[in-house]
């Protein structure tokens, strides 16, 4: 039965820091917990975005590539979308939008994910260069990344608030992604405006979070070393 107030993750964020960037979870293994999401590939292969139950990657070339079952990720969360639409948003900032999903308040003690389509007058995004072992820390392999930016592009901004309190687990406030209606653009969002899109919201009351106990690097780490906020902030 699929459940739409779960949101799923798989990995965390934290384990992201010191380089742990091996694939711990196949996308067919994903797409059993949820048609929406968001991660990255082994080796922060690219930027990724599922939508309607497609699987899409936006490589550091700019492609957009459909993924198949097989393809394995270190870090990604997904959910059933049952979203529900505030209304219409209009010539906004990232901190009006910000502002529009929290419905005025400053800050959420809940997950939630957003969902704007519409035509943004300006996109800036990024995707990492894949990476191989040995992984470098994650500061060191997001230097290696590609930027992109365009004007007046149609497409949907998929993000995920998570609260504060989250923040290692999750990146704390909002993580976005984006995909262009025509795959002209898409991938990690740095910055963006939006001309005019419908903005909608779902709430989550449950994380689901997988940890790949299976793999022996993660198991044996010690995280107390790592100083995992200044690291998830530069990156973001």
């Amino acid at each position: 039965m699929k459940n739409s107030k779960i949101l799923y993750q798989h990995g965390t964020l934290a384990l992201l820091v010191p380089g742990l960037l091996t694939g711990t979870i196949t996308m067919g293994e994903l797409l059993a917990h949820g048609d929406t999401g968001i991660g990255t590939g082994e080796g922060l292969d690219g930027e990724l975005i599922i939508l309607d139950g497609v699987p899409y990657q936006v490589d550091s070339h700019g492609n957009v590539n459909v993924l198949k079952e097989d393809f394995i990720m270190p870090f990604a969360n997904s959910h059933f979308a049952d979203y529900n639409e505030l209304g219409i948003i209009n010539n906004a900032s990232s901190a009006d939008f910000e502002k529009a999903a929290l419905e005025g308040k400053p800050n959420s003690n809940t997950f939630f994910s957003v969902l704007v389509k519409g035509t943004f007058s300006y996109l800036k995004t990024r995707a990492v260069v894949k990476s191989t072992k040995p992984f470098a820390t994650l500061a060191e392999t997001a230097k290696n990344q590609s930027i992109f930016e365009a004007k007046n592009v149609k497409g949907i901004l998929l993000s995920y608030y998570s609260p504060a309190l989250f923040h290692g687990a999750a990146v704390a406030g909002f993580h976005n992604h984006f995909l262009a209606d025509d795959h002209s653009i898409g991938g990690h969002i740095l910055d963006f405006k939006i001309a005019e899109g419908t903005i909608s919201v779902q709430q989550f009351d449950t994380l689901e979070q997988h940890l790949p106990v299976t793999d022996k690097e993660f198991m044996k780490h010690d995280f107390s070393k790592d100083d995992i906020a200044k690291a998830i902030a530069d990156a973001e």
